[in-house]
């Protein structure tokens, strides 16, 4: 359904309802609220359709797209945006080289490398990085 006018871009009104029965065809007139969702251009539409269809679980998202996480949020975010939401800053995940130090760190800990001390005041001081 287009949303805009062709001419000058404003938003277009629901003005006329028409029964899809042939033998009927009956019309209603007047001016008609269509909600956001009938609004949303086909891509945050459709990306809408399988966040649903995933019981709103971006991990199963990712899984059925093909892509990776950092894909499928920018792509919520954007549906968001659609919608006319914001989006709450969340903490960045974790750097891969992060993840790599801290499996480092609790290695050396099994390891007998370092003491449960030692490992715990590297793991702080990666959490303030």
């Amino acid at each position: 359904m287009p949303t805009s006018c062709p001419a000058c871009r404003s938003r277009l009104r629901v003005s006329r309802l028409v029964c899809s029965n042939p033998d009927c065809r009956s019309e209603i007139r007047g001016e008609f609220e269509v909600n956001e969702f009938a609004l949303l251009p086909p891509e945050p539409l459709e990306f809408l359709r399988l966040y649903i269809k995933s019981g709103g679980n971006l991990k199963k998202v990712e899984s059925i797209l093909g892509v990776s996480y950092p894909t499928v949020r920018a792509r919520f975010k954007d549906m968001l945006y659609a919608l006319g939401y914001e989006m709450p800053d969340e903490p960045e995940p974790p750097q891969p080289d992060l993840a790599k130090e801290r499996s480092d760190i609790l290695s050396a800990l099994e390891r007998g490398e370092i003491t449960p001390e030692e490992a715990n005041l590297r793991l702080r001081a990666l959490r303030r990085r």
